[in-house]
């Protein structure tokens, strides 16, 4: 058990605009985000002895430090798995400060992910360096070629055995846009669309997806600090602290690409994150106030909803049809509007809104959000006051 001024918190966040086109470079943006961060949290920035970003990102540690000054990195990793890799992030940052490995830890991602390239588009890399060589291998022989086209088919046997309709998809989508539309940092501020609007967007992936299950392709950059409970306390925002964060990756799994795994219905990863949670917190997610699940594509939604055990094996599509999805329902889901809204940053910006919500400064914000859980498939992390 760690002593309470031995905590990780979240210090200070950051982001640049949303865009589809930033006009500048990745390392550009990641800089930006990084100084905003660093003034949120009022450190310096050459204070910074910790680093991790995704295996994707495109900037260089050794740049990221001339940019910004650093003296000294101790510790400094790259996660895999794309997306699932955003809350994987706060375990490893978590276990760095409180460890004692680092002070004062960043978590930055950065990218140019509509302008300069679309991961909405085909990619073939099977170089070391890859997402992933055998994920590659068996998706592209196949005609699979396109993260839409991975989703479906690991989707489709749930959809069919639950009788989920295009509809029940679109009931998702209206929700997240519905919150992006009164957030003015969203790309879709005052954008919100209707159920009729989602039936009628052109098919990405007939008969699974429409466009409008789809998150967007942006450009921008998101960063955290972390520090420990002891060095928060003096400031300038009000810690967050991190109250559990965990991490599963199960044999055979390849994330969005789970069409080969054994068990197409469950998600296994998620519930055992949310079992270790409720264990080394005393608190389930679904106990928490607001959620903020990574949203690529519908379907993942409910999957996760019941993976993170916000309800029973086949009840999610009747669980958001219920209203509980909404910001004022038992589930406030992603009042930033999440990626589909707001702006797909490789789910960061959906931590920095469960940090915000959390600090009561939340453009949508939800009364009395005292904890917040956020996920991303195989991680996920409660964070509180």
């Amino acid at each position: 058990m760690v002593a309470a001024s031995q905590q990780a918190c979240i210090v200070g966040i950051g982001q640049t605009e949303f865009s589809k086109a930033s006009g500048r470079s990745e390392q550009q943006l990641a800089a930006e985000a990084v100084l905003r961060a660093c003034q949120d949290a009022g450190v310096d920035p050459k204070s910074i002895d910790g680093m991790t970003t995704f295996s994707l990102d495109n900037s260089d540690e050794v740049d990221i430090m001339r940019s910004l000054g650093c003296e000294e990195i101790k510790y400094t990793t790259r996660l895999p798995q794309g997306g699932a890799a955003s809350v994987a992030t706060i375990v490893h940052a978590k276990n760095a400060v409180e460890s004692g490995i680092c002070d004062t830890f960043l978590i930055f991602r950065a990218m140019n992910e509509r302008s300069q390239y679309r991961f909405g588009q085909p990619h073939f890399n099977i170089s070391p360096d890859a997402h992933s060589s055998t994920f590659m291998e068996w998706c592209f022989p196949f005609g699979a070629q396109t993260p839409a086209a991975w989703e479906a088919l690991s989707c489709g046997p749930y959809l069919n055995k639950y009788g989920v309709t295009s509809e029940d998809l679109g009931r998702i989508a209206v929700t997240f846009r519905k919150a992006a539309a009164t957030n003015p940092a969203s790309w879709f501020y005052e954008k919100p669309i209707t159920l009729d609007d989602h039936q009628n967007s052109r098919w990405i992936v007939e008969p699974t997806l429409r466009l409008l299950d789809c998150c967007q392709e942006s450009d921008g950059g998101v960063a955290i600090i972390i520090t420990r409970a002891d060095k928060a306390k003096d400031l300038m925002q009000m810690p967050v602290r991190i109250l559990g964060a965990e991490y599963s990756m199960l044999f055979n799994h390849e994330i969005i690409s789970d069409f080969y795994a054994g068990d197409l219905i469950r998600n296994e990863n998620s519930e055992i994150v949310a079992d270790r949670l409720e264990a080394s917190t005393g608190i389930a997610p679904k106990d928490t106030n607001v959620a903020m699940i990574y949203d690529n594509f519908t379907p993942q939604i409910l999957r996760q909803l019941e993976g993170f055990k916000y309800c029973g094996i086949g009840e999610a599509k009747d669980y958001v049809k219920d209203g509980h999805l909404e910001l004022d329902g038992k589930t406030p889901l992603s009042p930033n509007g999440g990626l589909m809204g707001e702006g797909y940053i490789h789910g960061m910006n959906n931590i920095t809104e469960g940090v915000r919500q959390v600090r009561g400064q939340a453009a949508n914000q939800i009364e009395n959000a005292n904890t917040a859980f956020i996920a991303s498939g195989v991680a996920g992390a409660i964070i509180g006051k």
